[in-house]
């Protein structure tokens, strides 16, 4: 127990730490237009995760989504919400828009929170509420001060948070709802591939570079949401909870120190305001561990 504890959470920081430094491949893609990438990352993920699922013999657990008309209906739901998603985030990366795109995946577990609270009757305690309301706070801030919401982070969050809603009401393992999600975009992507006026389009007349480029937003997207899969077979939730903030604090970073990307006080503020409502909800968390870890006394 204690070793699949430890080869979990090896699992859980290797996943978090590639989806941390994501942005520096897809930055480096730049030249290639947002939704040619995002094509590009449906297909070879649709490829991969194929060929693992023949590996795995996962090809039951596929049958028996293909023959629920519900369960297809909500994968398509979040196919939706996975290409809005992934497609504002490679958007975001290219135009020099990573920090608001760090904002958003901080912001994502108290949309979580209000999630659970409004499709699974999840009581909001004092100290969730205070969490929330710094949430709240940070984006009233933001609309104030620069006068607009902070678009990229809300659509990042919001179809991220509702994506995951999704998929635990769908009760779909993460191969096969990936399997699901990118052969149902496969079509959209192909064709889209034929139609468009790029000159990195027709991977025919690319250099065997490109082309090696274009095919690892495959792997890009499916290693670390293999480890992903792995780590939550051997960690509890909670403890993956606390791995969930690796990803936008490398973000974060990237696109201060690595990008330049300018960090005005007032978008500071935002920040601080989201890393208060964050902290408070991880000392909240630690407090019940402690709590349910000690002995009961008669």
């Amino acid at each position: 127990m204690q070793t699949s504890s430890k080869s979990g959470i090896f699992y859980a920081l290797t996943a978090f730490t590639l989806w941390a430094i994501a942005p520096i491949y897809f930055k480096e893609m730049s030249f290639v237009p947002a939704t040619e990438i995002l094509a590009h990352r449906v297909i070879w993920s649709c490829v991969i995760v194929l060929v693992l699922i023949l590996i795995l013999r996962y090809t039951d657990a596929l049958k028996t989504v293909l023959q629920s008309p519900k369960t297809l209906l909500a994968m398509v739901v979040s196919t939706v919400l996975i290409a809005i998603n992934w497609g504002t985030f490679i958007w975001a990366i290219q135009n020099n828009k990573m920090l608001s795109a760090s904002l958003g995946y901080y912001i994502n577990p108290l949309i979580s929170i209000l999630l659970g609270m409004i499709f699974f009757q999840d009581k909001l305690d004092r100290v969730r509420k205070a969490a929330v309301v710094l949430c709240f706070c940070a984006v009233a801030f933001e609309v104030i001060q620069f006068g607009s919401l902070p678009w990229i982070a809300l659509v990042l969050a919001v179809t991220f948070g509702f994506y995951g809603l999704v998929r635990k009401k769908a009760a779909v393992d993460s191969f096969t709802g990936m399997a699901i999600e990118t052969a149902i975009l496969l079509p959209f992507a192909l064709v889209y591939l034929m139609l468009v006026d790029s000159p990195s389009a027709n991977m025919f007349e690319n250099s065997a570079s490109v082309n090696w480029l274009l095919f690892a937003a495959g792997p890009v997207t499916m290693i670390p949401l293999m480890c992903f899969a792995a780590a939550a077979n051997r960690v509890s939730m909670v403890t993956l909870g606390f791995f969930q903030y690796i990803g936008p604090t490398g973000m974060f970073f990237l696109a201060v120190f690595l990008y330049d990307e300018p960090l005005s006080p007032e978008k500071l503020t935002t920040f601080v305001l989201i890393w208060s409502a964050l902290a408070i909800l991880i000392f909240d968390s630690i407090r019940r561990l402690r709590n349910t870890k000690k002995p009961l006394t008669h």
